[in-house]
């Protein structure tokens, strides 16, 4: 089995090191990150310049874009071989709610998703990164469960609990959540003495309840959801409709 590793986070991640080394001896691994943290890139590509490969003393490819840049290289011509999967992580960090719609973590799984490959993107949901060991598990497992039952495509997005592998309860196929809108801006002076901005942090969970990816989580529950890319409200559908024949 071919499996295609990437991240957000950097070719250089202690996530992404954590995950290859869980994976290397139950398949072929190949992977191809960006060259920097590219945290909150989303679903971007760059069609304006081109860009580079490299190679890592460890073996990993690194690409100077963003992770579906990654992602989109590897499949459509970087590798021989189709990958039977895609692996997105491990993030530093949890992506859950309205976290998804930036993520470059997730980005990267979505476009091996988008080009037929069943995709995943997993996340330890903390930042003091305790136990990446136990997020490796889970996509081992995950891996396993895919060499028993092919399956998809499909798109999961996968957070675990940033506790010992023993303290994990279970999984929890769950959905997204939602967050408050998120911090006001931080307003500062540089030492040049330009007014700067940096970006407010996200908002506490507003939509926390049992079934959401932040109870399963906070309940030391593995939270597995399945994503679409589908954006149509088609519960708006007829409403719009109503309104442009108004």
């Amino acid at each position: 089995m071919r499996i295609l590793l990437s991240n957000d986070d950097g070719y250089f991640a202690p996530g992404l090191e954590h995950l290859a080394a869980a994976l290397r001896s139950r398949a072929e691994i190949t992977v191809v990150a960006p060259e920097r943290d590219r945290s909150g890139a989303s679903n971007s590509l760059t069609p304006d310049r081109p860009l580079s490969v490299r190679r890592a003393p460890n073996g990993f490819l690194f690409v100077n874009g963003t992770p579906t840049d990654c992602v989109h290289l590897a499949v459509t011509g970087l590798l021989d071989d189709l990958p039977d999967m895609v692996i997105s992580g491990i993030n530093l960090g949890a992506n859950m709610g309205d976290d998804t719609v930036y993520s470059g973590t997730v980005a990267a799984a979505t476009e091996g998703y988008l080009l037929g490959v069943p995709s995943v993107a997993i996340s330890l949901a903390s930042k003091t990164a305790a136990h990446f060991e136990t997020a490796a598990a889970v996509a081992l497992e995950l891996l396993e469960r895919h060499q028993r039952q092919t399956a998809g495509p499909w798109l999961l997005n996968v957070n675990v609990p940033d506790v010992p592998r023993s303290a994990l309860k279970g999984h929890r196929i769950t959905r997204l959540g939602r967050r408050h809108k998120a911090e006001d801006v931080v307003r500062m002076q540089s030492p040049r003495g330009e007014i700067v901005y940096w970006v407010g942090a996200a908002g506490p969970a507003a939509d926390s309840g049992e079934g959401t990816d932040f109870h399963a989580v906070d309940n030391h529950y593995v939270s597995v959801t399945p994503l679409q890319i589908d954006l149509t409200n088609r519960d708006q559908m007829a409403g719009v409709a109503a309104w442009m024949d108004h």
